[in-house]
């Protein structure tokens, strides 16, 4: 996709097939049963090819809350209708990545505060080293070395850019 903000490759597909894999199978090792709830919209991408690789069963529900990426002061409306009652069930909250944790962080003391569930872990293709800290067991393939902007694979910009089928700097 040709677009003036889309800089230097940081993950192919090849690579994000692989850190599919990678999420996939350390989830393949602790799970027997989970709800898997995608934070929409960044996380559907990864969502959808990573249950294809999931071996347990799951039931699959969503969550929504509005930020602007990088934004680790997100106070926008969180969105949740439980389609899937989560009483005492493994949660695994799915999303494209941890930038700054700011949103993934409110989203899990949400689940926390107001769901009884037996478990609750977080899934993304990657996590960024300055994110804040989120207090819930992490799987993830990639930590990245830096905190450049990111676009690609669910990343957007200006509410663009998400089907990207590979991950890039920004360029502003």
């Amino acid at each position: 996709m040709k677009s003036k903000h889309v800089g230097e490759l940081v993950l192919s597909e090849q690579q994000i097939r692989d850190g599919v894999e990678i999420v996939a199978e350390k989830l393949n090792r602790q799970f027997s049963e989970a709800v898997v709830i995608t934070i929409v919209p960044g996380g559907i991408l990864f969502t959808a090819d990573l249950v294809r690789k999931l071996k347990f069963d799951i039931k699959m529900d969503y969550i929504s809350c509005p930020h602007t990426p990088g934004d680790s002061n997100n106070q926008s409306a969180i969105i949740f209708h439980e389609n899937i009652p989560l009483l005492g069930k493994d949660v695994i909250m799915v999303d494209d990545a941890i930038e700054s944790g700011g949103t993934m962080k409110r989203l899990v003391a949400y689940i926390q505060n107001n769901y009884e569930v037996r478990s609750l872990s977080v899934a993304t293709l990657f996590v960024k080293p300055g994110r804040v800290d989120i207090p819930v067991t992490q799987y993830y393939a990639y930590e990245m070395t830096n905190d450049d902007l990111l676009v690609g694979y669910g990343l957007p910009w200006q509410d663009e850019l998400r089907n990207i089928p590979y991950i890039s700097k920004l360029v502003k």
